[in-house]
């Protein structure tokens, strides 16, 4: 078969009657109606479905993290409640050794007389104004004493054994020989109730 063959060659491919085609136009024709079908199927159908399947798999990976987050929680419930118990009693005993406003100016007396039964010489005594923090207030007292260093080791710990707490900052030493000079800031506590 030659070129002009071909250009002669009547296919017969009349739209109105596809039962006359040949047989490789019948199953071109068949095979691409098929392709158009899977096509047009795969884009309206299977597509939305994959993408709600990625949706929903999204979705059921973060609801499987909150569920272990939360098992884990429920799974430790009793030792947390337990440990939220002794924290509570805990922070009320703490509560116990603030002192109430009538009790301050017990407290100044305690920690003068800690001084001065430590063998210490105060040169400077002056509490400071009375600051609020969030559920407590801090009074400091400037000190500034004079002694030797075990006097001033045992003065440290007359004031921890004190029944309320008392603790000191801003320590600062100085001095030669067993004549030393030490100045701090004491800082109690006073919880507010309001």
């Amino acid at each position: 078969m030659d070129l002009a063959e071909l250009n002669n060659l009547d296919l017969n491919l009349d739209p109105n009657n596809p039962g006359g085609w040949p047989l490789w136009a019948k199953i071109g024709a068949g095979v691409a109606l098929a392709a158009a079908i899977a096509g047009a199927a795969y884009y309206f159908d299977t597509m939305p479905q994959q993408e709600e399947l990625a949706t929903l798999e999204k979705k059921e990976n973060d609801l499987r993290a909150d569920f272990e987050r939360k098992q884990r929680k429920s799974a430790n419930l009793e030792a947390l409640r337990a440990q939220l118990q002794e924290m509570e009693e805990s922070f009320g005993s703490m509560l116990r050794q603030l002192p109430e406003k009538t009790e301050v100016e017990n407290l100044l007396d305690d920690i003068s007389h800690t001084g001065l039964a430590s063998g210490l010489e105060f040169s400077l005594f002056q509490p400071g104004g009375e600051g609020r923090k969030e559920f407590y207030a801090e009074l400091p007292i400037s000190l500034n004493v004079k002694g030797t260093y075990h006097e001033f080791g045992a003065f440290s710990s007359g004031v921890a054994a004190l029944p309320r707490i008392v603790t000191l900052h801003n320590i600062n030493i100085s001095g030669k020989g067993s004549e030393l000079s030490m100045s701090a800031v004491a800082k109690t506590y006073r919880y507010l109730e309001e």
